[in-house]
């Protein structure tokens, strides 16, 4: 960002912090308007918001967004980090949409800056972090499936065709019926399928012979 460049502030303290919300906000509001005006940056408004962090979902802050993607601003400009969001992989994806809009991301507790070199390299420390946190994620969640399938959970949406429907595919099936010849005869009588409804398809039929 250059220097007559305009910025929207951006300040929040979470619900537990409430009842000091007025100290920590104005901190942070004083925070920016003295970094806008070391820099040279016209600052239009602080939008703020008394919520947590977790999400990006608030009103304060997508109304600061909202001017950046709209070009009525040039950047957003927060005291922390942790004010923008508690969650590395939100605070990614914000970073990759300031790429892509091409506005700017300023959070002064880290340097971070998008419009300098020092700042774009810290965005890239925390867009790396976030990658590493999703595959360790996945990871996790892989492994914790294979104990729970070693362990003879059910993975995925629970059994509802009666056993005495399954019974009677697995005879039709090893009578040499096709699927969907299983299927048309399932339907001329009226079964109900598994989720309620009274129509089988071949797919359906050798799922339920497939888990039998």
């Amino acid at each position: 960002m250059g220097n007559t460049e305009a910025v929207i502030g951006y300040a929040r303290v979470s619900t537990e912090e409430q009842g000091a919300a007025g100290a920590g906000l104005e901190a942070q509001r004083a925070a920016i308007r003295a970094e806008c005006s070391r820099r040279g940056w016209r600052l239009l408004a602080i939008e703020e918001d008394v919520l947590s962090g977790r999400t990006l979902r608030r009103p304060g802050l997508q109304a600061a967004l909202e001017e950046c993607r709209t070009g009525r601003a040039d950047g957003i400009v927060a005291a922390k980090l942790d004010r923008l969001s508690r969650s590395i992989l939100d605070f990614a994806r914000l970073l990759d949409e300031a790429r892509r809009r091409s506005f700017n991301v300023a959070a002064l507790d880290l340097g971070l800056d998008l419009s300098t070199p020092q700042g774009e390299l810290v965005a890239n420390v925390i867009a790396s972090v976030a990658q590493w946190e999703r595959r360790i994620i996945g990871e996790r969640t892989r492994e914790a499936l294979a104990v729970r399938k070693a362990q003879g959970v059910t993975i995925g949406r629970p059994r509802t065709v009666p056993e005495a429907v399954a019974t009677e595919i697995r005879q039709m099936r090893s009578d040499r019926r096709s699927y969907a010849a299983i299927a048309a005869d399932l339907n001329s009588r009226g079964v109900a399928t598994g989720q309620g409804g009274v129509q089988w398809y071949p797919a359906t039929v050798r799922a339920v012979a497939a888990r039998a």
